[in-house]
């Protein structure tokens, strides 16, 4: 996790957020993603937020030159941005039936926006219109 995602969302302790994700990495997360108003439960392995942290910073880097969101080219993506990219990369790995992928992107957006526990994914075309809702704290299945 960057410091400037960090200091946007506010939290200024690094260490104490890098040891709850360390923490949720024993435990199995959910991430409840809604396509056209059905239910897709995500299940994150426990580990998996961890064990992907160099592959969510290579995703980083590629989101830093700028995204097309839909009709909008977005040069400075915000943590918010990023979430609804990974969210529409995560609707096309359901689609494929890309499990791996599906829980990989699930892991990012729990990862980079700690307490969200569903994401509306907006299915119009509309990339920026597509929610991110908090829920139980860290999004652990209960």
């Amino acid at each position: 996790m960057g410091p400037n995602y960090l200091a946007a969302l506010g939290l200024h302790h690094k260490p104490l957020i890098i040891a709850l994700i360390r923490l949720c990495g024993e435990r199995t997360l959910l991430l409840n993603v809604y396509i056209d108003e059905r239910n897709h439960p995500v299940e994150i392995p426990p580990g998996m937020m961890v064990e992907a942290e160099d592959f969510f910073a290579k995703m980083d880097a590629d989101m830093d030159q700028g995204w097309q969101m839909s009709r909008q080219w977005v040069e400075n993506l915000s943590p918010l941005n990023r979430c609804q990219v990974v969210a529409d990369k995560l609707m096309t790995a359901l689609d494929a039936g890309n499990e791996t992928m599906v829980q990989l992107m699930a892991a990012y957006i729990l990862h980079r926006a700690p307490g969200v526990a569903v994401v509306r994914i907006n299915t119009d075309g509309e990339m920026l219109e597509t929610e991110l809702m908090l829920g139980a704290a860290d999004g652990a299945e209960q």
